[in-house]
């Protein structure tokens, strides 16, 4: 019978090195530390800038392993979006930033298949939730706003744009 153990760990992407906890729980397998850090970056490259939440499949048998890489967070990316380091204690009162629209809609592009969204306009108002759980603003306006002014048709323009890049991905 076959073994298979999976390593997990949360990296800066593209940014992986040999250190710990990676580089000794590789080698303790068997693997070739360099070789993997070398795969795992090349990997997570294309979401460089953020954290990454990545799984290692080994078979312990033949040392094939497959690697398996999360998107970012949504507040992840909120957060980068604003260029700002945490969410707000308490987003209520305490405002950490403001972010356009069109950079939500696009953050729910970018999360499509993680998102249980039927549509782009639903995607849309859960970033909306998250910017709005973290503490800050749309288009200088309480995300709950924006949601309703959406629900009401006032986007549907700017929505439409990206309907496209919405259905095809």
């Amino acid at each position: 019978m076959p073994g298979v153990r999976v390593i997990r760990a949360e990296i800066s992407a593209g940014k992986a090195t040999n250190s710990p906890p990676l580089g000794p729980a590789l080698q303790q397998l068997g693997l070739d530390p360099s070789k993997v850090i070398e795969d795992i970056n090349k990997a997570t490259k294309k979401y460089s800038g953020h954290t990454v939440k990545i799984k290692i499949i080994v078979d312990l048998d033949t040392l094939k392993y497959d690697i398996i890489t999360e998107l970012p967070s949504t507040t992840d990316l909120l957060l980068k979006a604003v260029g700002v380091e945490s969410p707000s204690g308490d987003p209520a009162k305490n405002k950490i930033g403001n972010i356009s629209l069109e950079k939500i809609i696009e953050i729910a592009l970018f999360k499509k298949k993680e998102l249980n969204a039927k549509s782009l306009k639903a995607a849309v108002k859960t970033i909306l939730g998250s910017a709005r759980s973290i503490g800050l603003t749309v288009e200088g306006k309480d995300p709950k706003i924006v949601i309703k002014e959406i629900e009401q048709g006032l986007y549907d323009d700017l929505l439409r744009k990206y309907e496209d890049k919405w259905i095809s991905e």
